[in-house]
């Protein structure tokens, strides 16, 4: 058994005595192979000497657990890294920011404590995952949707806490602008209750996010200022029917005026769905002509890049819409955006299919998207095969045509340069407002090809910083870089953050290091 950096054996054989006494020696996990289990499935350090892992792990199965956790923790200095169900794949996984730390699980957490149909809303404890409360919903018959990710094995609360999204409509795929009310057990022990939830006779805690005073639950976003033990969701009252729309254009530059309009229909809620702007053309496979357009000046002209579409036969740019509500409606929505879009030259529409609510079992298992109606899945992993996981980079753009343009541009001979192939690389409305535009790198146990990965990894947070676009989420051996070119005015987001941390967490027991926030006695080694 390893210890945690700082910490004496006998200290620590001391707190795990009083861990197992809190929650039962079956529930504490310090064997070598039961700690292997926490590693990080997709580390891009795998079997290195950085590679991030966990000294032990305690399972609680209630909030007075965590609270006689946290008490031995601050007791003995013992530095925990709470989790939900560990499946933040491609963004740490189970493993802990701070090497050495003490997983605290909170799988065994896995209460659906209130579905409410007429309300629309549920309240789970940290272990319900995606599927978890889907069949919860599915065995009641009650018309309500979830939203999930892809995959949709992993926890609402975690997924939301890290600014997770899926594909259904606004709010409700925005996980953490959807959620209503949460319970959190502070590093002293002290549980808190945000928004309504303060009031002991609250009736509207999953109902109305705010409450009186500054609006506090952003702090447990991201960081580690509190332990998350129950958190309210929205849910998205079942719909009559949804149907799609396919739309694709020919040239290089209708990007602007397809964004532009698109933007200007999402902001006025009439398409309110995820969808992706991809590029068959720079999408398509890296050849010699497409190789040497990138390294002209400003990466090719639209002229040129027209002339090679039309060398290889394909629309420049396409997209599809769903639609989602009453069938006379969102007809006249799809409508209503192809007489907008009439406006683009050689823009082509198709009609796509349309399904009506409820779906049976047997149409459920028929989908080809399961996600974008609710319903979780685990296709996402037959796109990994001959990889042993991957990277997600995720900068931030605004919905503008001529930045896509040149993200599009940036991030191809990035990657190019670097010999990655580029996996994804489009932009994706999972937001209001804002694109996210996947960078995604492939991994192997390849010691040469992950330092390659990482090394690309370092390069994408550099360049999208340089040009604006903000990487918004963080593999977790990556977070210290990227909080980094968060700078304005001399880092002071991040030194608002260090207060905040050594207020709430003074012994620095939580989740050191994570979006770069260490605690004090941390921070001064790594000056």
């Amino acid at each position: 058994m390893t210890t945690p950096p700082g910490v004496s054996s006998s200290d620590f054989a001391a707190a795990i005595r009083q861990f197992a006494d809190a929650v039962g020696e079956q529930w504490v996990f310090t064997s070598d192979e039961d700690v292997s289990t926490y590693r990080d499935a997709y580390s891009p350090m795998w079997g290195e000497a950085d590679e991030k892992v966990a000294s032990a792990a305690v399972a609680p199965e209630t909030v007075e657990q965590i609270q006689q956790i946290v008490r031995v923790a601050n007791r003995y200095s013992i530095p925990l890294y709470p989790i939900s169900t560990g499946r933040n794949l491609a963004y740490g996984g189970s493993a802990p920011v701070y090497s050495g730390s003490v997983v605290l699980d909170l799988k065994r957490m896995n209460k659906i404590l209130d579905v409410n149909e007429d309300q629309a809303y549920a309240l789970v404890e940290p272990g319900v995952s995606y599927f978890d409360l889907y069949r919860h919903i599915r065995e009641k018959g009650l018309k309500l949707w979830i939203d999930c990710p892809d995959p949709g094995w992993g926890s609402l609360i975690g997924n939301a806490l890290d600014h997770g999204a899926g594909r259904t409509p606004l709010p409700y795929r925005d996980h953490f602008g959807a959620h209503c009310g949460m319970e959190v057990v502070l590093a002293n022990g002290e549980v808190v209750r945000t928004g309504m939830g303060a009031l002991p006779t609250a009736e509207t805690w999953q109902h109305f996010q705010y409450g009186v005073g500054p609006w506090v639950d952003g702090l447990f976003s991201q960081s580690n200022l509190g332990i998350v033990t129950k958190m309210g969701f929205w849910l998205l009252p079942e719909p009559e029917a949804s149907m799609t729309g396919q739309i694709s254009v020919p040239r290089h530059d209708d990007a602007v005026e397809l964004v532009r309009i698109l933007g200007k229909l999402a902001f006025q809620g009439i398409v309110n769905c995820v969808f992706s702007v991809q590029s068959p053309v720079f999408g398509g496979p890296l050849d010699t002509e497409k190789s040497a357009l990138l390294d002209r000046p400003g990466g090719g002209s639209g002229e040129e890049w027209d002339r090679y579409a039309a060398s290889q036969g394909r629309p420049f740019w396409q997209t599809e819409l769903r639609f989602y509500g009453p069938l006379k409606v969102i007809e006249a929505q799809w409508e209503h955006v192809k007489e907008q879009l009439a406006a683009i030259d050689g823009v082509r529409f198709t009609d796509g299919s349309v399904i009506r609510f409820p779906l049976t079992d047997e149409e459920v298992g028929r989908l080809a998207d399961p996600g974008s109606l609710g319903i979780p899945s685990l296709s996402v992993f037959s796109s990994l095969e001959g990889s042993s996981g991957h990277l997600d980079a995720s900068p931030m753009l605004p919905y503008s045509g001529e930045t896509l343009l040149e993200a599009h541009k940036v991030f191809m001979k990035l990657f190019r340069d670097a010999g990655v192939p580029l996996l994804l690389g489009f932009a994706m409305s999972y937001h209001w407002r804002a694109f996210i535009m996947f960078q995604s790198i492939n991994l192997t146990r390849d010691p040469a090809h992950m330092a390659k990965a990482r090394s690309l990894y370092a390069q994408v947070i550099e360049v999208a910083s340089d040009h604006g676009w903000g990487i918004y989420r963080s593999h977790a051996a990556f977070m210290d870089a990227v909080m980094d070119r968060y700078s304005f005015n001399d880092h002071s987001l991040l030194r608002m953050n260090e207060t905040l941390k050594d207020a709430l967490d003074p012994n620095g027991i939580l989740s050191a290091g994570r979006y770069g926030i260490w605690p004090k006695h941390l921070r001064r080694e790594r000056a």
